[in-house]
């Protein structure tokens, strides 16, 4: 296993970003997605490791990284990649599900970033993603309704198998609560329960809002892109790199046979790191 080593960058708000770095090569930035921190891919980066440096960032609001800000948004996350690429020189990206849409977005801005994958990136393509969920998920957490409030997300996010939609509410809320107790028995290396990630989830919304109407300004993108999915993700998101693959001018695209969302977590959380780091071993050789 490789050394990991701590540090962090300041963003050009001057919140402090903390990050993991492991491995040896070239620069490549890992950066995780809803309901995650930096730990929720560290076998992903283990296992890329083998051929690149990689920096594993807790993104701003979430473990060792400063607060979100009065202004917080796709331009302070674009601004803590930026930062953090142009601190390890890195030339490589890996955005994960959120962290897809800051890794692309980033790459508008930074000339320097020559290749990047994203992994199921959740744009909003005409309302996929609307938002009227909010007060109540706020509500819910306020009231200290965790299960309830994470229903209520689930649901809008529509990543939880089909049938979990026809499931009554209180029968989803009770067996919510009793992932919940397992994954916190079960957590371990420093990764956040979902307890913790919890309010992380209307931060991450707003950042999926933001990609509304901004499809064609993709096409502007110089970096070469890989847009890498599983076979069982649900439809709303191959559809979302259907529609990344017909405007990137420097794309291709790889579908990761039998796997769904939860590809690149590490295996405790149905994860299949190995598989999802061979498919960007080798498109970034």
């Amino acid at each position: 296993m490789s050394t990991t080593t701590l540090d962090a960058v300041t963003s050009k708000d001057g919140t402090r970003i903390a990050y993991q770095r492991l491995g040896q090569g070239p620069g490549l930035v890992l950066l995780h997605g809803t309901m995650q921190a930096g730990r929720s891919n560290i076998e992903l980066a283990q296992a890329l490791a083998r051929d690149f440096t990689c920096y594993v960032p807790d993104r701003r609001g979430r473990g060792d990284s400063g607060p979100y800000g009065p202004d917080y948004g796709l331009e302070r996350e674009t601004e803590d990649l930026d930062a953090l690429l142009e601190a390890t020189g890195a030339p490589y990206a890996v955005g994960v599900s959120s962290g897809a849409i800051i890794t692309l977005h980033t790459a508008l801005v930074r000339p320097g970033l020559r290749k990047a994958v994203l992994f199921e990136p959740p744009l909003d393509l005409g309302g996929t993603y609307p938002t009227d969920w909010l007060p109540r998920f706020d509500s819910e957490l306020a009231a200290g309704r965790l299960p309830a409030a994470l229903v209520t997300a689930m649901r809008a996010a529509r990543l939880g198998p089909p049938f979990l939609s026809l499931m009554p509410r209180a029968l989803l809320e009770a067996l919510t609560a009793r992932m919940l107790t397992h994954q916190e028995q079960a957590a371990a290396g420093g990764e956040p329960t979902f307890r913790e990630l919890a309010p992380t989830l209307r931060y991450d919304a707003q950042v999926v809002a933001e990609t509304a109407c901004r499809l064609d300004t993709y096409r502007s993108v110089k970096a070469e892109m890989l847009l890498l999915g599983g076979t069982r993700s649900p439809a709303h998101l191959r559809s979302a790199l259907s529609a990344l693959e017909r405007v990137l001018p420097h794309v291709r695209r790889v579908a990761l046979k039998g796997l769904d969302h939860s590809a690149t977590c590490n295996t405790a959380h149905r994860g299949h790191p190995e598989r999802v780091a061979t498919a960007i071993r080798a498109f970034l050789a």
